[in-house]
């Protein structure tokens, strides 16, 4: 495993243009685009933190999960796949498919990466937090965040490999 430190720096660099959150399904693998999350040491643990809506198909998916992955492109890359992948339900699309990404095995999750991607973090969830309006202590972050009060599920995954 890399020194994780030099790995965040790179991956929050980019994280706010995308980052692929990959996690399984029943016959194959879904992936959804993430903007946002924090890296960081909790419990001990190096652990990446990434915030699922409620109702996307990926928060059920990592709800019965208990592993996931992070795979972040190199700046400038992959654009049009994360904005598929970011913009389409895996309700309806094969997202893989639908992209030309390529699947690739993870050295120590059973969750695929995705090929070409300059940082990868794969991670077993050690604990989740839904949030509610009620858990804010700045109110001035819901009404712009969850108007049509869609709130996230935090996923907080300790990184197992990291490279």
């Amino acid at each position: 495993m890399k020194d994780i430190s030099t790995l965040s720096q790179k991956a929050l660099a980019q994280l706010e243009k995308g980052a692929f959150l990959v996690c399984n399904k029943v016959g194959g693998v879904n992936v959804m685009t993430i903007g946002s999350g924090s890296l960081g040491l909790l419990w001990r643990k190096p652990v990446i933190t990434v915030p699922v809506r409620f109702s996307r198909m990926t928060h059920d998916l990592m709800e019965e999960g208990a592993e996931f992955t992070v795979c972040v492109p190199k700046k400038g890359t992959m654009q049009n796949e994360l904005n598929f992948c970011g913009t389409k339900s895996g309700r309806e699309y094969d997202k893989i498919l639908e992209t030309g990404l390529t699947l690739e095995k993870a050295r120590a999750v059973n969750v695929p990466i995705i090929k070409d991607c300059e940082v990868v973090f794969e991670c077993r969830i050690l604990a989740k937090m839904d949030l509610s309006e009620d858990k804010f202590v700045d109110q001035s972050i819901v009404p712009w965040t969850y108007a049509n009060g869609d709130f996230h599920t935090l996923f907080m995954g300790e990184i197992v490999e990291a490279y």
